[in-house]
């Protein structure tokens, strides 16, 4: 019987898509990257799917975010992710998880639970934990490197982080995942140098924030806001999406 993942099932074949739905993946930043990351997830065929974010969405996210629209502004994103998934496969598994990953709460969760970790996570010290407790946890993990500042979504190369270039984040967590003792880490990450953002007093978000009133991390209290667009983070997501997807379905328990 013909149902949403047919197509998918055409390319993949019947026992890679049921590892697929057996598969539990974990998305760490349900922002630019990781909600189309999240989605593609979802309209690929995985059924159970963890969502870590404890953000609202902002007005200034609709010209990126999948989930960003006028009526979605103030929603936490966490919970406008599920429902989406939900509607794209009713008997999909999603957790919905109000939580910003750090190394204080990292003891909260179990990560050995998960058959793959996607980090898209904005914050190098989240970046660092995830990729050190997936280690210590044997799960694999992806991590999405600098999406902001950029204009060439044609930029993007999936490598291990000790094979990256020009990606400044990329080049501190080289430095800092040595220290940590990793020696790989898989990484979407780009080879365009990120620009300057053009910010003046009309469309500085740190002089003129409107995040949701109880958002706890406001765009004042950043050094600098990034500039974005709607092509290049979805772009990374879907990247992200894909090499999941192709671990999981076409290596299995190899991917470990």
């Amino acid at each position: 019987m013909l149902d949403q993942f047919s197509r998918t099932t055409l390319l993949l074949g019947k026992e890679r898509m049921q590892k697929l739905y057996q598969s539990r993946v974990a998305v760490f930043g349900i922002g630019g990257v990781g909600g189309y990351c999240a989605e593609a997830l979802a309209r690929s065929g995985v059924r159970k799917l963890a969502l870590f974010d404890d953000d609202r969405i902002c007005l200034t996210n609709i010209n990126r975010q999948v989930i960003a629209t006028r009526s979605s502004v103030g929603k936490y994103k966490v919970d406008v992710m599920r429902e989406r998934i939900l509607d794209i496969n009713q008997k999909a598994e999603v957790e919905a998880h109000k939580m910003f990953y750090t190394k204080e709460n990292a003891d909260s969760l179990d990560l050995s639970a998960y058959d793959y970790i996607v980090d898209a996570v904005d914050t190098m010290t989240a970046k660092l934990e995830l990729a050190v407790r997936a280690k210590a946890a044997a799960v694999p993990i992806i991590a999405s490197m600098g999406a902001a500042n950029k204009l060439d979504p044609t930029a993007f190369e999936v490598a291990d982080i000790y094979e990256t270039s020009v990606c400044p984040l990329a080049r501190v967590m080289r430095r800092e995942l040595r220290r940590r003792g990793i020696d790989r880490l898989k990484v979407v990450y780009s080879k365009e140098a990120p620009l300057s953002p053009l910010e003046d007093e009309d469309n500085s978000c740190a002089a003129n924030c409107i995040c949701p009133p109880d958002v706890k991390r406001k765009c004042d209290s950043r050094r600098q806001v990034p500039a974005s667009n709607a092509f290049v983070p979805p772009v990374a997501g879907l990247i992200l999406a894909g090499e999941v997807v192709k671990d999981l379905s076409a290596m299995g328990e190899d991917a470990r």
